[in-house]
């Protein structure tokens, strides 16, 4: 099978095209013909080496469509790809902390390949409904994680989100559908991407250093940047939340305690769970999500990562294995 590999991480790690041997499936797992894989900045982190011992070499991609290969039956794959059931944080109903996790593209091979293999438990099926395989993609690391982000703001009506590339523009028509009023930020002088975020729908957009013209009740931060968390700290009013939900974030700096006071919350998300996928991905199309795609061919997966990487994709990127 065809595949983009990654065989050594670090700062200037290059991707390669490479013919290997087609996967078999193990007990519990199923064979995936890979139709489409989103391009997500975790895949970034891996790459540069910003998330520590990644299975090597590597196939990257978390956010998979295809087929069954025994049935035909369409399925996305996400980011978590396996969890023991026995653990504590398992047997709390906290599976996106179990211990022993596996994930896919990081610590197992993931999409950015013909085929791809998957334990069968966290394949979600893909009704057509649910939109076509491009589309959907973006949904199962963008979207999860926005949902779950989305999810410890509460009851929030006004919303900022930092950061307003493919988590955050899925995420923006969610909360608008919500019936809820979201603030964006970009990076400073990004008028395109700004611009972007008002045709969403977003009432407001504006740099990362701006405030709101007022206290917000919530606020994600989707952005790597440490910074961004006492900037969006002094743009939420009192007991609003700040979520985090990068897997990787620059250092934070110091704060005034100031900006936490007055029962400000801040805290992560951690992965996903597969009741996050059952409940977004009807709710997503209950709500008309339609995400902003870029696509690439397989063979340049490199260039998808790179224009993530300076800020060129308006949206979510997207790699076409196999045509329907």
């Amino acid at each position: 099978m065809r595949a983009i590999v990654l065989e050594r991480p670090g700062p200037g790690a290059e991707l390669a095209e490479r013919e290997l041997p087609d996967p078999e499936p193990g007990p519990g797992e199923v064979l995936i013909e890979v139709a489409a894989c989103g391009v997500c900045r975790t895949d970034l982190h891996v790459l540069d080496g910003e998330l520590g011992e990644p299975k090597l070499p590597l196939v990257l991609g978390h956010q998979i469509v295809g087929r069954r290969a025994d049935s035909g039956e369409r399925v996305g794959v996400p980011w978590l790809g396996w969890t023991c059931g026995e653990c504590r944080q398992c047997r709390a109903g906290r599976e996106n902390l179990c211990e022993r996790a596996v994930f896919t593209g990081y610590t197992r091979d993931g999409g950015y390949a013909e085929l791809a293999v998957a334990d069968e438990r966290f394949c979600f099926p893909l009704p057509e409904e649910a939109g076509d395989d491009v589309h959907v993609a973006p949904l199962l690391c963008a979207g999860l994680i926005g949902y779950r982000a989305l999810r410890m703001c509460g009851d929030a009506e006004t919303l900022g989100l930092y950061g307003f590339g493919s988590s955050a523009h899925l995420i923006a028509q969610l909360a608008l559908h919500q019936g809820r009023r979201v603030f964006a930020f970009t990076r400073d002088g990004d008028a395109e991407g700004q611009a972007f975020a008002r045709r969403i729908g977003c009432e407001w957009a504006g740099g990362g250093g701006e405030r709101p013209p007022e206290p917000l009740d919530a606020a994600i931060i989707f952005a790597p940047v440490g910074a961004l968390v006492p900037e969006a700290l002094a743009s939420v009013g009192p007991g609003a939340a700040v979520v985090c939900a990068g897997i990787h974030m620059s250092e934070i700096p110091a704060f005034s305690y100031d900006l936490l006071w007055e029962e400000r919350q801040l805290r992560s998300v951690a992965n996903l769970t597969r009741r996050d996928g059952e409940e977004l991905l009807p709710l997503a199309a209950e709500a008309g999500i339609e995400p902003q795609v870029t696509t690439y061919p397989l063979s340049e997966a490199a260039r998808a990562l790179d224009d993530l990487r300076r800020g060129r994709l308006e949206g979510s990127g997207v790699l076409i294995i196999r045509n329907p």
